[in-house]
């Protein structure tokens, strides 16, 4: 008789804030893959919008953990892989809830991170969210000369330009992780609340030699903006702080110094540009940026932009 071995549970972490109706359209393309073992878990991260009651009536099939306050991208989905790996995860899949997923994404990126050598996590490809051909991110990599981390691809057709291959790091809007690399270098750093943690995360995933990689086989589209300039306040205040956090921590001597002057600059500019074109809020965020990053004042931050 054939003996074959069930395919791993994928914990599937769908980290919510507000947006409910994004939530279950998430949930529902879930549902809908061909990977045959899943536990859909939600971290509503203290909405406002009555996420989790929502959840409860239409939802009851899908495990639901409410955080006692926004815990950021990184604090909630350490709650959710807590949880799970107490629960007994191999495989923990993290999801933003403003994301679709084609049927096939979890197979291809379970199939992937099962490949050698030791990978510690896949991530898939990622359109933007009112076409299925408009990349938003193929993999990312760091320009550590511009002290920068770019996604791949953003804004191109997809012709099939970009294979599976080892990456700096994947979008973290939708990133496959195993346990054993969980237990090799931790969960994701707190301290940068929401942005460029999983840029974080994947450096250190790559420094402990585990590969992280990009499967284009895996498809999902995301609800987020190609360009800084569609983006709030608040996200340019993270963004410009945790990336002299992030290049701080993983440079060194004169790198460091070039690295921390290049993003100090960028903010610097973006003090001077937003001001000029008197968007003062966007001006504002980029100075407590460069405040706070340069103070090391970290996790969450409640400030007044505008």
């Amino acid at each position: 008789m054939e003996n074959r071995t069930a395919p791993p549970t994928v914990w599937c972490i769908v980290l919510a804030y507000n947006g409910v109706e994004l939530t279950l359209e998430c949930l529902a393309t879930l549902r809908n893959q061909d990977y045959p073992s899943l536990h859909l878990l939600v971290v509503d991260n203290a909405s406002t919008d009555g996420t989790a009651e929502i959840l409860r009536q239409q939802a009851p099939d899908v495990e639901l953990l409410e955080a006692p306050e926004n815990l950021g991208y990184a604090g909630g989905n350490n709650l959710g892989m807590r949880h799970a790996l107490a629960n007994g995860a191999e495989l923990l899949f993290l999801v933003n809830n403003d994301t679709r997923l084609d049927p096939h994404c979890v197979a291809a990126l379970v199939e992937e991170i099962q490949k050698p050598p030791a990978c510690g996590a896949v991530g898939p490809m990622v359109y933007t969210w009112d076409n299925w051909e408009i990349i938003s991110s193929a993999g990312g990599w760091v320009d550590w000369a511009a002290a920068d981390a770019v996604n791949v691809g953003a804004g191109e057709v997809d012709q099939g330009q970009y294979p599976p291959r080892s990456v700096d790091f994947v979008n973290g809007c939708g990133i496959l992780v195993s346990k054993a690399a969980i237990e090799r270098v931790g969960l994701i750093d707190e301290r940068f609340f929401m942005y460029w943690e999983e840029t974080d995360w994947c450096i250190r995933m790559r420094k402990a030699g585990l590969d992280v990689r990009f499967q284009p086989a895996a498809k999902m589209q995301h609800k987020a903006p190609l360009t800084w300039r569609a983006q709030s306040p608040a996200t340019l205040y993270y963004m410009g702080r945790n990336r002299l956090h992030f290049f701080a921590r993983h440079t060194q001597g004169v790198q460091k110094v070039q690295a921390l002057y290049r993003a100090s600059r960028g903010l610097i500019h973006g003090i001077i540009r937003n001001r000029l074109e008197k968007n003062f809020c966007a001006s504002s965020a980029a100075r407590w940026a460069l405040i706070d990053g340069l103070f090391g004042r970290w996790g969450r931050r409640t400030l007044a932009f505008c």
